[in-house]
């Protein structure tokens, strides 16, 4: 789910940025440092504007000066039981891993339905029902989100599709229609 917050980050300069250009400097640095990461709970997917920087304390000894920055971004925290939209990226007698955007996800064959089997003799090597639902690398699925696993720069979750209306995007649209 995507969320607006407010945030704050201290913010070096090296003395050769400083001159009337250096607040450019800082917010160029900023959407560098920022923009993308993982905190660990949440990635950081865009700043907005509303910048405040405060006055810049230089650091003795170095000569570099810290400045603390406060802005809003917008940030998509995933939480267990949400429904996403991913992309296959490899597919294994184990189950497929699939990105969630920057997420990655594992769907264990416990988690696929019962009628999917391995079918290690294809080309590319996938899941198959026989039919028309074909699990290989770059299917686009829609899966549940049953758990997620935080680190200090990252997230890995768990999925499932064994539930109604999860699976293949496509094959879904066919039954639709």
């Amino acid at each position: 789910m995507f969320f607006l917050h407010e945030l704050e980050r201290t913010v070096t300069l090296h003395p050769s940025f400083f001159g009337p250009r250096a607040k450019e400097f800082l917010k160029t640095r900023l959407y560098e440092d920022v923009e993308g990461t993982c905190t660990g709970q949440y990635y950081i997917v865009c700043i907005l504007d509303s910048f405040v920087i405060s006055e810049g304390r230089v650091v003795p000894g170095s000569g570099v000066a810290e400045y603390t920055i406060k802005y809003r971004a917008v940030v998509w925290r995933p939480f267990k039981g949400e429904t996403v939209d991913a992309i296959v990226t490899s597919v294994t007698s184990m189950g497929f891993f699939a990105d969630i955007g920057p997420l990655p996800c594992f769907v264990s064959v416990h988690l696929i339905p019962p009628d999917m089997k391995w079918d290690p003799n294809a080309t590319p090597p996938q899941f198959t029902d026989n039919g028309d639902q074909v699990i290989e690398k770059g299917t686009h699925m829609r899966l549940k989100i049953i758990g997620i696993r935080s680190d200090v720069g990252g997230m890995f979750s768990i999925g499932s599709i064994r539930e109604d209306y999860l699976g293949s995007v496509i094959a879904l649209s066919q039954i639709w229609s």
